[in-house]
């Protein structure tokens, strides 16, 4: 009997097995390599190979039978590029593409299809579409599938219940690392379609994102290099001008570039200029002749200038102000052990040798475990949001109640979520202080306006000034944060330009086990107004000086404490 029991449980672990799969899944032919030949580009050959990426987007996240998973559908890319690059004129083209579409199966009628509102914050773009260069049969059925589109559960995408997107089914190809031209073409494809579906902020790309395909082609086609390849792909994703696709493990070959050495000291721009700011393990000062506020003007014979105009594309950034954070904290990296810097120190140039250490010797990424707040002089409350913990939040709250003012530190980013917890704090009537952008499964390309919960008072609201400290280390999560305190009834906000990167990260695979992160769903004020790109903007701006760092002084941090003292 319990063998039979056994028998029949396994029998039904087996069914269900089975019944998760999908045809794509059985799709093995593509799985070493394209079998893609290309011709030499030429102006005609790219603009099909543009058509074909925006329609291959376009049936991947609305046709009903590749939703459902009905076809591996970067092996059917494979499959009608030979064919596609032979075609001679535009009617051979498209009637190759249509063919190519009728085979995919009759589609039903869809009787759950909503238009676009017109209240959506973003639109589904098919300007492509309209190219006069299109027969109007290839229009007519791209226009069909949209208005009987897929809905529902989809093979490649899902969305949680906070409107995060989760790329599904694309798989990284890791065991090709420089892989072959239908491979590369495979990864511009995906990534602009990513862009152009899932992106709440493509209409922010400082180009117009409809042109960044055409313009990559024959440049991913023609990658000689697993190097050459991943500096294309990670120049690719720099044009979506956001700093959550800073986030990125790109190849093993783009961070060999940068050299496993560093220097013993933090850099950051201050007044446009690289000054040495701050030591990794101050008790090991004596490892370098450099000082805190000395400035950088060359390295290894280089103009800090023209590295940096030589680095810009290779930093994906929503400003310049962020993309200036991520390139000082690699600007001194080498493989070399020494390298040589002309410095500038109380208005004396120097030429200086300096060592450089494996990243193990240092303390790059220091975790701050002391208390995240404490008691200044003049009943002056201070919190670090680098180290917060959520138990923190009562003692904050009952210790600083009859302060006369909190100075509430985001210059290092925030450790835990809570704008709600504190924000509550601040406010004294339930307060909206930010909506969201969300991505529709059913209408992919559509971005609408959603609330979120709004910050609801404590019961004894504090009372006192709170004055909130950033800068461009301020991102994503503590740009969030900071416009949740800034709703607050008695707050201030000083600093300088936030990173400009609001919302949450999501991840997705490219060919060659390339992974990057896209913004999910995007963050703007109750009247509608953006943060992605423009950032925080502080009330009072103030930036810290070459002088200050010298003397050990937080010019920021005084600017705060002045204000909660000459608060009437």
């Amino acid at each position: 009997m319990k063998k039979i029991l056994l028998f029949a449980i396994l029998l039904n672990l087996t069914a269900l097995t089975f019944s998760q799969t999908f045809p794509a899944d059985q799709d093995h032919e593509f799985d070493h390599e394209s079998k893609v030949v290309f011709p030499e580009m030429n102006i005609q050959i790219v603009e099909n190979l543009e058509l074909l990426g925006k329609i291959w987007g376009f049936l991947k996240y609305n046709h009903p039978k590749i939703g459902e998973g009905t076809y591996n559908w970067d092996y059917e890319l494979f499959r009608i590029l030979p064919s596609y690059l032979k075609s001679k004129s535009v009617e051979e083209r498209d009637q190759i593409l249509l063919h190519w579409i009728s085979n995919l199966g009759i589609i039903d009628s869809c009787l759950s299809c909503k238009q676009t509102s017109k209240e959506t914050y973003l639109e589904p773009d098919f300007s492509w579409l309209n190219d006069l260069n299109r027969s109007i049969l290839l229009r007519k059925t791209i226009e069909n599938i949209y208005h009987n589109r897929h809905q529902g559960k989809h093979y490649y995408i899902s969305y949680d219940k906070y409107g995060n997107p989760s790329f599904i089914n694309d798989h990284l190809y890791s065991d090709m690392p420089y892989p072959d031209a239908g491979y590369r073409l495979l990864t511009l494809y995906r990534y602009w379609n990513y862009i152009q579906y899932f992106s709440p902020y493509r209409n922010l790309t400082d180009k117009n994102w409809n042109t960044i395909l055409k313009e990559n082609i024959p440049i991913f086609i023609n990658a000689k290099t697993e190097l050459e390849y991943e500096t294309v792909a990670l120049q690719l994703i720099t044009e979506t001008n956001d700093s959550h696709s800073g986030t990125i493990l790109i190849g093993n070959k783009i961070a060999e570039t940068k050299g496993k050495q560093f220097p013993p000291f933090k850099v950051r721009f201050i007044d446009n200029q690289l000054v040495v700011y701050e030591y990794y393990n101050p008790e090991k000062s004596w490892l370098t002749d450099l000082k805190i506020g000395d400035v950088i003007t060359h390295i290894s014979g280089k103009s800090v200038q023209f590295i940096i105009d030589s680095l810009k594309s290779l930093y994906p950034a929503s400003n310049n102000a962020s993309k200036l954070r991520d390139i000082a904290f690699n600007i001194l990296r080498s493989d070399s052990h020494y390298i040589e810097l002309q410095t500038i120190r109380n208005n004396q140039s120097k030429l200086t040798t300096l060592k450089l250490y494996p990243s193990d010797s240092l303390n790059l990424f220091p975790k701050n475990n002391e208390k995240c707040f404490q008691l200044m002089s003049g009943n002056v409350g201070y919190i670090n949001l680098e180290s917060i913990k959520k138990e923190d939040i009562s003692v904050i709250k009952s210790t600083f109640k009859d302060t006369k003012g909190l100075i509430i530190d985001l210059r290092n980013g925030v450790s835990e979520y809570i704008p709600y917890s504190l924000g509550s704090f601040f406010v004294n009537e339930v307060t909206p202080f930010a909506k969201i952008a969300r991505g529709n499964i059913n209408n992919p390309g559509e971005f609408y306006f959603s609330e979120v919960p709004p910050l609801l008072p404590d019961k004894d609201p504090y009372k006192g000034k709170v004055v909130v400290l950033v800068n461009e280390f301020t991102q994503s999560m503590g740009e969030f944060t900071a416009m949740a305190f800034r709703a607050g009834i008695n707050t201030t906000i000083i600093g300088s330009t936030t990173a400009g990167t609001d919302g949450t990260a999501r991840q997705v695979n490219l060919p060659g086990n390339l992974k990057t992160m896209i913004t999910g769903y995007g963050v703007f004020y109750p009247d509608g107004k953006q943060t992605q790109r423009v950032g925080i903007v502080p009330d009072f701006v103030i930036y810290p000086t070459i002088k200050g760092i010298k003397d050990g002084m937080d010019k920021v941090l005084e600017k705060a404490i002045e204000m909660i003292q000459n608060e009437e």
